[in-house]
């Protein structure tokens, strides 16, 4: 009897808790994240918002919504100043150890955003190949050539061809040009060296220019090919040396510090930094793909921004709850599942251009 009565006090306490949780007013703070969640004035629509609104009127919860920067928001999570985060948070480790997470409602993944570059900045880019430090180097190798063989020559053909190369130092230049017309095989026929000795530099300068010349066009190819494959787009590895940003402690965050990315740039939200992404004061944005993809796609101010076709760390996106709400957390989680299974869910994703899992 006794023991019949202390199992009944056990589950009256615990509807009682259950009861009392669920009905204190919720504290819900949220960050825009277009299309989960849409901030127009003081007018909030969106997915995680048309989710939460189903899942406090079912559960008939009282809450008050709260605007906040996006670490903010995590950092008022973790120590309990906000009872939930609607926003699309994805499930880490690290996050499950300061607050819980509902059942997870959508799967993403992040992607690389980069700005077209303008026909001024491709003609830039294509002349700075030829500064290259190879290229230099080689090209300044040639002139010492030339104007190697261009004095021998003008030494030994001086006083054999005095008219067609001069005393002094209009001789060193009629060397010169000697040298330069036949290594580049233009062959004018001005000058030529008429003494035996001149005739072996001759064929010196032929042989080795030859062989030179071809060591250089393949410095010129390979000062284009390093600097075509510097500003290649095909792996997110190619990423790790360039100015990069993201939203400051997001999972994209989380994952550049643990991909050792160097030079990297972190914003409140996702707008500023696609705004300096678009006026190439960063190289690239990284970033949860359908929430970049809807906001490329609505803002006309960022028609030269574009996504590369890559899709990398794949993350699940749930409601955070704080620390220790386990009651509240399950009654949530219940419920998000119960409306995924219905077909309305569906149409609510297909509205915002996303597709169910």
């Amino acid at each position: 009897m006794k023991r019949r009565y202390f199992v009944l006090l056990f589950f009256l306490i615990f509807h009682v808790l259950s009861a009392q949780e669920t009905k204190d007013t919720l504290i819900v703070g949220y960050t825009p994240a277009a299309p989960f969640i849409i901030q127009e004035n003081e007018f909030l629509e969106g997915i995680n918002v048309w989710l939460w609104k189903r899942v406090a009127e079912d559960l008939d919860l009282d809450y008050k919504m709260v605007q906040m920067d996006f670490a903010n928001m995590l950092d008022s999570l973790k120590l309990g100043a906000i009872d939930v985060s609607i926003n699309p948070l994805t499930i880490t480790g690290e996050r499950s150890k300061t607050m819980e997470f509902t059942h997870s409602f959508y799967a993403s993944h992040s992607t690389i955003a980069i700005a077209e570059k303008s026909s001024f900045q491709k003609v830039k880019q294509f002349l700075g190949s030829f500064f290259h430090i190879n290229f230099l180097r080689g090209f300044l190798l040639l002139l010492v050539l030339l104007l190697f063989f261009g004095s021998l020559a003008w030494l030994t053909e001086r006083k054999g061809n005095p008219e067609e190369f001069r005393p002094g130092l209009k001789g060193i230049w009629d060397g010169l040009w000697w040298s330069i017309v036949t290594l580049t095989t233009v062959g004018y026929g001005d000058k030529a060296p008429k003494t035996r000795s001149g005739k072996v530099i001759a064929f010196g300068l032929m042989l080795s220019g030859l062989l030179f010349v071809s060591g250089l066009t393949a410095s010129i190819a390979s000062s284009l090919t390093v600097n075509q494959l510097e500003s290649s787009s095909d792996d997110v590895n190619s990423f790790k040396k360039k100015r990069v940003g993201t939203v400051k402690s997001s999972e994209a965050d989380a994952f550049l510090k643990s991909h050792f990315f160097r030079d990297v740039s972190l914003y409140k939200g996702l707008v500023p930094g696609l705004r300096d992404l678009s006026k190439h004061k960063i190289d690239a944005f990284i970033y949860d793909e359908p929430i970049l993809q809807y906001r490329i796609r609505k803002d006309p101010s960022l028609r030269q921004v574009e996504l590369l076709p890559m899709k990398f760390d794949v993350q699940f996106y749930a409601f955070g709850i704080k620390k220790d709400s386990m009651l509240l957390e399950q009654v949530i989680s219940q419920r998000i599942l119960e409306i995924m299974e219905t077909q309305e869910w569906g149409i609510v994703l297909s509205e915002y251009g996303l597709t169910e899992l």
